[in-house]
């Protein structure tokens, strides 16, 4: 099965210089694309309205392998009345929590290194206070190696974020994996050491 995930996220706007100065400015993102219409789209990607329009995706990185925001502007709305589909995006980024507060943005402290703030038109946004995590290089003998992310919530669950290019490589099916489990076990004598021991494997 191909592997699916989010490819983003779409916000209707109708500020769009504010707009624009928030995803830039404070969140720090790139312009990654900028398309205009004339017409509305017949996949109704702009709302159901028939005029003139444009979309903007915005992100930290490219689409191919970054989730982004789709940012859509009908040039004859100035505003929309927001549901309860979006609860709200949190971000880990000291950078932007200092460009918010250079900018005189709204934050409100909601918790420990962690602020409430909204995009144009009331989207909330949770800013933590903190560096985003380094990459580590893991290193697998005679194969890629990869660059790892791991992030862990305060239950303890851990997610791993893998470089796809490299972990394209050393994910590929090793037609001699079957072989070198069966010398591996072969040779794997620690059973009859920690019996030679008097000793126990540990438990976790």
């Amino acid at each position: 099965m191909a592997l699916r995930r989010v490819l983003h996220f779409v916000f209707k706007v109708g500020d769009r210089a504010k707009t624009a100065t928030f995803y830039r400015d404070v969140l720090g993102m790139k312009i990654l694309r900028h398309e205009e219409f004339e017409e509305g789209c017949k996949a109704t990607c702009n709302g159901p309205y028939d005029g003139k329009w444009s979309k903007t995706m915005v992100g930290f990185g490219p689409e191919d392998d970054h989730f982004v925001a789709e940012l859509t502007y009908n040039y004859g709305m100035g505003e929309y009345q927001l549901g309860n589909d979006f609860l709200g995006l949190t971000l880990q980024s000291s950078q932007a929590v200092s460009n918010a507060k250079r900018l005189g943005w709204p934050l409100t402290e909601v918790g420990e290194a962690l602020y409430l703030t909204q995009a144009p038109g009331g989207y909330p946004f949770y800013l933590v206070d903190k560096e985003q995590p380094s990459s580590v290089s893991l290193d697998t003998p005679g194969k890629a190696t990869v660059e790892v992310v791991i992030l862990s919530d305060p239950d303890g669950h851990e997610i791993c974020f893998v470089g796809d290019e490299a972990f394209s490589q050393l994910s590929m099916v090793d037609p001699k994996g079957n072989e070198l489990l069966d010398k591996a076990m072969a040779e794997d004598k620690s059973d009859e050491w920690f019996a030679k021991h008097n000793k126990q494997k540990a438990a976790a």
